[in-house]
């Protein structure tokens, strides 16, 4: 706990010399940087010792009534969260210190470095909480921090617009866990008094459970509460869209999880977690298959990667409800882990979009291709995310997913018809979601990196420098050697799970099926090597000829593939609701002028049943605007007619509560 005290003291003074130092860029951004990587240094080992399973006391910070004070401390739920935001906070502020250095001429970057290290310092405050206030008032600061750096680049409209969409889905998610936090807080508001509340409240219980996975649900992007993550994380710099992708939303499942401890059983967390995770999963990843935006299909691609997670968590407390602490703790440790891979796999791709954005000047396929000649290094990394994400061995992707199959299948297999199917439906889900991956990454790695530049910008691509690089090779790293370590990082999972009611021998399960897949993947290593030396040695003997162009004598880069038509057999398989709209002009005429094809890949929630109910209300609400005059006299009658109406409704109610 001390370790983690010193790092939000180092990310706060950090953040404000980092403003201090605003006339000098690359110092700010320095110190920032700095900044980051010695509180990661500070608050890894006091997550990995806890998980390990130390106990350090709680800490309780006087405040003012009626609160009296702020309890603060480590427990495994957020001890395991606490890892995955250190590293990748630190492996991003490095990253970001040199993606934004050239941008020093244009505006000014100490804000943004500031705004990175408080949101740093408010996340880890989230966790470190131990009561609903203080991880109210983080979750706030988190909320406040995040949307400065969103809308970094403010002069565009889009991005306005992006940071209006984020914080008020914030706001909205802050209102129902706000209301969560009063129905359960009569006797207080520390954690174990929440939860003492919780088992006592019968069905205010299962409200303040519903609530709490309506609110914290926002934050983590499940479907249809979803529709801020790819406005934001496209609008974004590249650095802060990896650790919100990798990190932020994932402090939506710990809310979710924590609110679980809060009134147990009272909601059907199995069945609910389940149906959410299945829908995200499909949802993101159909929306991710047709976008032009790089960061937006990477954003929808987080959707679906924390459907599956969710999927996870959710067949972990069916299984617990059931009684089968082998199946939870499958379905819990596969979902854990799917948290770690993808804070991994995402950061990396985000990074990886900025360093193709840094080097080609847009984030668009249609206007990239070619880049894996011109950014070698970049072209590699990005490569090896895309197949981490696609869910294949042997790399980080498959761990999580590997052990929610087995326990889906132990499920399906041994529970009754009427139980065991759905199960064994959710494995054709997630086998379903697993091509549909493998077809949007092979997209996004063929447009943006082979064939010929579709654009000037792609054509004079370069690669970036060195301290863009690096964070990305260390990610690809850990994507390489998480298959390895997983079984011993399934040993540190077993105090979560006591906390989330698995007994802990059921673990070594876990243990065993990530010792079996480490085996296969040292085969498989083995086996692209072999091959990778073979291709090398049959490529010196090779003849360079052009390619036969089917008789055409001016190929141009126009005739490739562009992205539209890659995913556009896919496309048509889509629901209605999913497909991309499409809009061609028809006139009737003799000679009708040439038409335009207008495609929206927006998000077809917003386009079909947020914007028509904002639409709405703004027109509702539009009818008041009567009561705004102009005239300070009648404002401050209003004022009056309130404060006298508040004291009568005050002055009623003692009345009657006299004896």
């Amino acid at each position: 706990m001390t370790g983690c005290a010193l790092a939000v003291a180092v990310l706060v003074a950090s953040a404000c010399g980092a403003l201090l130092a605003h006339r000098r860029g690359r110092l700010a951004s320095g110190l920032a940087a700095a900044g980051a990587v010695l509180a990661a240094a500070a608050a890894l080992p006091d997550a990995i010792a806890v998980l390990a399973g130390a106990a350090p006391p709680e800490v309780a910070v006087p405040w003012a009534a009626p609160i009296d004070e702020l309890r603060f401390g480590l427990d495994p739920l957020s001890a395991f969260f606490a890892v995955p935001l250190a590293a990748l906070g630190a492996i991003c502020a490095v990253y970001g210190a040199f993606y934004l250095d050239g941008q020093r001429a244009q505006r000014r970057i100490a804000v943004p470095a500031c705004a990175y290290n408080l949101l740093l310092a408010a996340m880890l405050g989230v966790l470190l909480a131990r009561d609903a206030i203080g991880l109210v008032i983080a979750w706030e600061l988190m909320t406040l921090a995040s949307y400065v750096l969103v809308t970094f680049d403010h002069a565009q409209r889009e991005v306005r617009r992006a940071g209006w969409v984020y914080l008020i889905a914030s706001h909205l998610g802050v209102a129902a866990i706000l209301s969560m936090v009063l129905l359960l807080g009569t006797d207080g508001f520390a954690f174990s008094a929440l939860a003492a509340a919780g088992r006592a409240a019968g069905s205010a219980a299962t409200v303040a459970g519903i609530l709490g996975l309506l609110g914290f649900g926002v934050k983590a992007g499940l479907v249809p509460l979803h529709v801020w993550l790819p406005e934001a994380h496209a609008s974004a710099p590249s650095h802060v869209s990896a650790l919100m992708s990798g990190v932020l939303v994932k402090l939506g499942l710990y809310g979710i999880l924590r609110t679980s401890t809060f009134v147990g059983d009272a909601v059907p967390w199995g069945p609910l977690l389940m149906v959410f995770g299945i829908a995200g999963a499909l949802v993101g990843i159909a929306l991710a298959l047709y976008q032009r935006d790089l960061k937006r299909s990477l954003a929808y691609s987080t959707v679906e990667n924390i459907g599956i997670a969710t999927l996870g968590l959710g067949a972990g407390f069916w299984a617990r409800s059931a009684d089968e602490p082998v199946l939870a703790t499958l379905a819990f440790a596969g979902g854990l882990l799917h948290v770690w891979s993808h804070t991994i796999q995402k950061g990396l791709m985000f990074l990886g979009a900025g360093s193709l954005l840094h080097g080609a000047g847009t984030r668009d396929l249609e206007q990239m291709g070619g880049l894996a000649k011109r950014m070698p290094r970049t072209g590699a990394l990005v490569l090896l995310g895309a197949v981490a994400l696609a869910g294949l061995p042997p790399l980080s992707g498959f761990v999580g997913e590997w052990l929610i199959y087995l326990g889906l299948a132990r499920g399906g297999t041994r529970a009754a018809s009427f139980v065991g199917l759905p199960l064994l439906l959710a494995i054709a889900v997630m086998a379903t979601v697993g091509v549909m991956a493998a077809l949007c990454f092979v997209r996004i790695a063929g447009i943006a990196l082979l064939g010929e530049p579709r654009s000037e910008g792609a054509a004079r691509a370069h690669e970036s420098p060195r301290g863009m690089v690096l964070p990305m090779a260390l990610l690809a790293a850990l994507a390489v050697l998480l298959p390895f370590v997983a079984p011993l990082l399934a040993g540190a999972l077993a105090p979560l799970l006591v906390e989330l009611g698995v007994h802990a021998p059921a673990v070594a399960v876990a243990h065993d099926a990530l010792v079996d897949l480490a085996r296969v993947g040292i085969a498989l290593w083995a086996g692209i090597l072999a091959v990778s030396l073979l291709v090398r040695r049959l490529a010196r003997r090779r003849r360079e000829a052009e390619t036969w162009g089917c008789g055409y004598l001016a190929p141009s880069p126009r005739m490739q593939y562009s992205g539209a038509s890659f995913a556009e057999g896919l496309h048509r398989l889509l629901p209605g609701i999913l497909r991309a709209k499409l809009s061609v002009p028809y006139r009737a005429e003799l000679f009708p002028p040439p038409a335009d094809l207008t495609v929206d890949a927006g998000d077809p929630f917003t386009r079909a049943a947020y914007a028509p109910l904002l639409d709405r209300l703004a027109q509702r609400f539009g009818q008041l605007r009567w009561v705004q005059r102009g005239f300070l006299h009648l404002y401050i009658l209003y004022i009056v007619v309130a404060v006298v109406a508040a004291l009568a409704v005050v002055s009623i109610g003692d009345f009657w509560g006299a004896p």
